[in-house]
């Protein structure tokens, strides 16, 4: 018998699906109103299981997102940029009871396929599978505003509808699909126009939901080992005469990583700068900057060769790059032991490296998925503008890696301070690693202060002073700890202090605009034709 592809596929999302699906919403909600990928990324990091993706003939055309509450936080009032922590799903809460919709939207072209309500039914099957009380999310009531005139509380018009008096597609829908009106959420989505701002707490209570409290048997921590093992090279700056010194020396500590089992090891900020003594006489900032953009293709052919044959993850400190509009950043490449090759741009250069080689900050702060769960990097003087951390831990990162590179002590203490702050407010570790030495002429690169080492929260599960491992002073060596994932993620949950659990969204919150085609421009207003979405 001749067999066939599957047309349409319902599967769980992965990280690589995050521009799709951000295109995806764009499509349904316009340019402006869309998800970014660095929100779908949060919620896909932050609850794998959760996030399903409809592919009809291998492209996006409908997108489902769910995460975990608990009851009485889903049942209280709330908007929708609270409970999913500005669209992240950061709050996702693996000992919740409840299972919460943060998103459902189906490409307009293919509505007649019946998405939305294959979606609904692979929320079922989640919350059974999890064993939650119900499914719970924030509906959509976009015959509101029209009937203003008539029902001028959006209780009165909810009542209308349930009585048959008039039609609502949408709550039509959810009521089809055995869910249960609770509350109007009144200013659930300002933006939604049609519905007032307003939406319906719907839930759907699983009949087949076990009595009592159970103890939740998977969890983040299923998915990561239970302790990662990282490893921070100080790096020494001295003259050399040729490439293969630098690489010889590079090898040497990715090799010394290597044989203590070191998952990541970490270089600093501008350590490739040390090539740049290689000629004998001085050269101009300017031409400086040409001839170390001119190593680029070979470092980064040299690094993803050393992180595949040793094993190791790479996060190869930073290595200034001329992109395609002409422009200089100050770019990390991270490469995977897998061969993949991830970049970060320095956002933030400091006053220095304006002056001195007219680098230019950069975009994007996206969290990178290894097989020891998402990271994120900051480069040096990033690490001291707390919004960058913050948006990385919302995608999902566990651990930030700072390379940086500065001259004396007042400079380090700087980053040090800073660095220990964001392992705090985040509840994450931080990597970081510095340059010691002098290259006497190589401008701008005259003397070099570091401390490297491995920053934890401030908590029982960690090392009294918040410092897993860390080096003496100015010395060429490496520091090594392991890091537990699982006292992490147990911190976040149940520490003394809950600093991302506690976050005041109703407060408070940080919107991050993308760059480009990359553009992020907050929350969806989920104001898009009924057809194309069906709430929660």
């Amino acid at each position: 018998m001749d067999q066939t592809r599957s047309k349409l596929v319902i599967r769980n999302a992965h990280p690589k699906d995050a521009r799709a699906v951000a295109a995806l919403s764009a499509k349904v909600y316009g340019k402006h109103e869309a998800y970014s990928a660095a929100m779908i990324r949060g919620q896909i990091n932050n609850f794998p299981e959760g996030q399903f993706i409809a592919e009809y003939e291998g492209k996006a055309v409908g997108y489902c997102g769910t995460m975990i509450i608990a009851q009485e936080v889903a049942f209280a009032p709330h908007t929708w940029n609270e409970i999913t922590g500005q669209g992240y799903a950061s709050r996702h809460d693996p000992d919740g009871d409840v299972l919460y919709g943060v998103e459902v939207c189906v490409d307009p072209e293919y509505r007649r396929l019946r998405i939305g309500q294959r979606f609904y039914r692979k929320r079922q099957d989640l919350c059974r599978d999890w064993e939650l009380k119900g499914i719970a999310f924030g509906g959509r009531m976009p015959g509101f505003s029209r009937r203003r005139k008539t029902y001028r509380k959006p209780e009165e018009y909810l009542a209308a509808v349930l009585d048959k008096q008039v039609s609502d597609t949408v709550i039509n829908f959810q009521l089809n699909q055995g869910f249960e009106p609770k509350k109007v959420l009144r200013g659930y989505h300002p933006e939604d126009r049609d519905s007032g701002g307003n939406a319906v707490l719907m839930f759907w209570p699983d009949p087949l939901a076990p009595e009592g409290n159970i103890h939740r048997t998977r969890s983040l921590a299923d998915r990561l080992p239970e302790s990662v093992r990282v490893a921070t090279v100080q790096f020494m700056m001295r003259r050399i005469t040729s490439i293969d010194e630098f690489e010889q020396q590079v090898e040497y500590w990715v090799d010394v990583a290597s044989d203590y089992g070191a998952d990541f090891v970490i270089f600093p900020e501008l350590f490739t700068l040390e090539l740049l003594s290689i000629p004998e006489k001085p050269l101009p900032p300017a031409e400086a900057i040409e001839e170390i953009a001119n190593y680029t293709d070979r470092f980064k052919e040299f690094m993803e060769r050393l992180a595949v044959s040793y094993n190791i993850n790479i996060v190869g400190g930073s290595h200034p790059t001329r992109v395609p509009n002409g422009e200089v950043r100050n770019i990390a490449y991270v490469f995977l032991r897998d061969g993949a090759v991830y970049e970060q741009q320095k956002l933030h250069p400091t006053p220095s490296e304006r002056k001195w080689w007219n680098i230019k900050g950069g975009f994007g702060a996206e969290a990178i998925p290894t097989d020891c769960g998402p990271i994120g990097v900051m480069i040096c003087y990033d690490s001291e503008f707390p919004e960058l951390a913050r948006h990385l831990v919302d995608q999902g990162a566990l651990m930030l890696f700072v390379p940086f590179c500065t001259d004396e002590r007042r400079g380090f203490l700087r980053v040090r301070y800073c660095c220990h702050a964001r392992a705090v407010e985040n509840q994450c570790y931080v990597i970081t690693s510095g340059v010691v030495g002098n290259i006497p002429n190589v401008e701008n690169m005259d003397i070099h202060y570091a401390e490297s080492g491995v920053l934890t929260p401030s908590d029982f599960p960690f090392s009294r002073d918040g410092v897993a491992a860390d080096t003496a002073p100015n010395t060429e060596t490496i520091a090594i700890a392991d890091l537990s994932l699982s006292a992490l993620l147990t911190a976040r949950q149940s520490g003394a202090v809950q600093n991302l659990k506690d976050r005041r969204f109703d407060l408070y919150r940080t919107r991050w605009i993308e760059h480009d085609a990359d553009h992020e421009p907050g929350p969806p207003a989920h104001n898009a034709p009924v057809t194309s979405s069906t709430g929660g």
